[in-house]
C-alpha cells in the first residue's frame, strides 16, 4: 500500500505538474493526477511555485482550501471507484454523475462525504466508518 507522507504526496503533485507541462512522459497515476489538475486551473499557480506553496499549512477555519489535499482526495475517490470499496461506491459515483451531469462535480460532492467520514474518526478516535461515507452520498442530491 502506498502510504506517502505530507511532503511526498505534495512533491508527487509538483512534480507530476511539472512533467505535464514539460511534455515528459508521465506514469499511469501522474497522468491521472496532472487530469485531475488541468480541471483545477485555479491551483496551477500553486503547483507552479513551490518554494512559495510547498510547506504551506492551510487553515480551513479562515477560509482556506488545500489543493494539495483536495488533489489527494480526488485521487483516493477515483481509486475507490476503479475497485468498488467501499462497495457501492460505484454506483453512487454514477447515480451522482447523472444528477449533476459532470464525473467531476460527482466526485467534489463524494469529498464533502469523505470528509465527513475522516471527522467523524478524528472525533471520536476511531477508525473511519464507510457505512458513514455511504450513507452521506445516498442522501446528497
Amino acid at each position: 500500500m502506498f502510504n506517502p507522507t505530507r511532503d511526498e504526496a505534495r512533491l508527487f503533485i509538483i512534480d507530476t505538474w511539472r512533467k505535464r507541462r514539460a511534455g515528459e512522459l508521465l506514469m499511469p497515476l501522474e497522468d491521472l493526477t496532472a487530469q485531475l489538475i488541468e480541471k483545477h486551473p485555479e491551483y496551477h499557480a500553486v503547483f507552479e511555485n513551490p518554494a512559495r506553496y510547498q510547506d504551506k499549512d492551510y487553515a480551513p477555519e479562515h477560509g482556506e482550501t488545500n489543493p494539495f489535499l483536495h488533489l489527494m482526495m480526488h485521487l483516493s475517490i477515483e481509486e475507490q471507484i476503479s475497485i468498488d470499496q467501499p462497495h457501492g461506491v460505484r454506483a453512487h459515483f454514477t447515480r451522482l454523475t447523472q444528477h449533476f451531469s459532470s464525473e467531476h462535480d460527482a466526485q467534489h460532492r463524494m469529498m464533502e462525504c469523505l470528509s465527513e467520514m475522516i471527522w467523524q474518526a478524528q472525533r471520536h478516535g476511531t477508525a473511519p466508518d464507510p457505512t458513514i461515507y455511504l450513507s452521506c452520498m445516498e442522501n446528497l442530491n
